[in-house]
């Protein structure tokens, strides 16, 4: 788990395990080389049409629930969602 935002990241995982068929295969990592924080998410195969849902909607939801856990931490994120 990461130090820059700690529940923003068990957030994250939580959802994405929810959903996905394999949720062993869900890691989070943290990506501090950009302007912003990225967390990137990667999924088993065959998962990230479900994480990514219809017209992108159930990651934005994603998204949006995982930026308001990171404002707890006090932190603003990108969410990225990688093969």
């Amino acid at each position: 788990m990461s130090d820059l935002a700690p529940t923003a990241v068990a957030v994250l995982k939580h959802i994405v395990r929810s959903i996905v068929d394999d949720p062993d295969a869900v890691t989070v990592e943290v990506d501090e080389s950009g302007s912003r924080p990225a967390l990137n998410v990667r999924v088993g195969d065959g998962d990230l049409g479900r994480v990514i849902g219809r017209r992108g909607r159930t990651a934005a939801s994603i998204r949006t629930v995982t930026r308001a856990a990171a404002s707890k931490d006090d932190v603003e994120l990108d969410i990225e969602f990688l093969d």
